[in-house]
């Protein structure tokens, strides 16, 4: 199975670099880096896919605050291999992305994380419920709603399980209200606010939340874990929430543009890699406390890990036949994508971050997690 792998044009982050390192240097510094990698990755990925069962997968690798890599292995499809232009579903790691098309309507003073959404938005089903004016779009992108997941885990009607601001609760469906609201407020439909402010600046061209022409021969589609494949899910409306598609090259584009704060004031900035919620006391076991970090918990479209040395923002997405990760450090200005489209996509993620070789005692602690 041989790896199809391209080193990306150099990205240089705004605030990567001093004013005394050459072009020249870093170039050369990260292709000596980028090369590697690929030894390591050719060597040991094709067989994890084989020994997982796991179609394909997607790689890219920031480091330094560059892309330095987007490596894909596998197949996409029987037939046709898996390249760095193969479309993945991303499943909930659209959030991140929504969530900052939200932070950076915040920036521009067009709306506030912490303002009453009712005037704007009041979802039909909640409407005798008063307590729809406590929503606020801060406790939306931090999962705190008191929504279900899921509407269809209450019997297709929306419902408040607890009260707004009590608890953390994992909400898709907080994302879609939020999204709702800024629709409504701003005037403008969702997916054209997140062209304008994210991609369109990015310059992330193979990335949208609705079907494509370009989509055409391009998608891997989902896989279950005894290898039976699924039709892709392309949706014809915006979902905040799940079921983009994109490249893990685009995606570590996005990764870039929020670690330089592109968009976002200062205070939004620090804001989003804020823990809204300490979750440390349930995802940290007491037997391994000495890898805990010293907080854990949910930012603003990120779940936020605080250690001592530096703090990590990550993501996941898992749907049928789907399973993608992100994260990134604002501090050690790394960060990593993966993508498969196989639900026994988990099972490739610690091996390749452990030969990607970065950010230890973050990789240590989601070892911890993983059990």
């Amino acid at each position: 199975m041989k790896a199809r792998v391209v080193v990306l044009g150099i990205l240089i982050g705004m605030a990567a670099t001093s004013a005394c390192t050459t072009d020249a240097i870093t170039s050369r510094d990260a292709a000596d880096r980028s090369r590697e990698l690929r030894s390591q990755l050719d060597q040991d990925v094709p067989r994890w896919l084989t020994e997982y069962a796991i179609p394909s997968v997607s790689i890219a690798q920031i480091e330094d605050g560059l892309i330095i890599l987007a490596a894909t292995y596998g197949v996409q499809s029987p037939g046709v291999p898996a390249t760095p232009d193969t479309l993945y579903n991303i499943a909930s790691m659209t959030k991140p992305i929504s969530a900052e098309v939200i932070l950076r309507l915040e920036s521009k003073g067009q709306i506030s994380l912490d303002e009453p959404m009712y005037p704007y938005w009041v979802d039909p089903d909640i409407a005798n419920d008063e307590r729809h004016k406590l929503l606020t779009p801060r406790l939306a992108l931090s999962h705190r709603t008191g929504f279900p997941n899921w509407r269809y885990e209450t019997g297709d009607v929306l419902t408040f399980k607890r009260t707004p601001g009590e608890a953390f609760g994992y909400s898709g469906e907080g994302y879609e209200y939020v999204a709702r609201f800024a629709e409504r407020k701003i005037g403008r439909p969702f997916e054209e606010l997140a062209q304008t402010l994210i991609f369109g600046p990015a310059g992330m061209k193979n990335t949208a939340y609705t079907g494509r022409p370009w989509f055409e021969g391009r998608i891997a589609p989902p896989t279950d874990s005894d290898g039976k494949v699924f039709k892709p899910s392309i949706p014809e409306s915006f979902v905040a929430s799940d079921d983009m598609h994109t490249t893990a090259g685009d995606y570590a584009i996005f990764l870039l543009s929020v670690m330089n704060h592109d968009g976002l004031t200062e205070a939004v900035a620090k804001d989003r890699q804020t823990i809204q919620i300490s979750r440390k006391a349930e995802m940290c076991p007491s037997a391994k406390a000495k890898l805990c970090p010293e907080d854990v918990g949910p930012g603003l479209g990120w779940e936020v890990y605080k250690f001592k040395d530096g703090t990590f923002l990550m993501h996941t997405g898992a749907d049928q036949g789907t399973f993608t990760f992100g994260y990134f450090s604002p501090t050690s200005r790394t960060g990593t994508v993966i993508f498969t489209n196989s639900s026994n996509g988990g099972n490739i993620v610690l091996p390749i971050l452990d030969r990607l070789g970065k950010d230890p005692a973050f990789v240590e602690f989601l070892r911890v997690l993983a059990g």
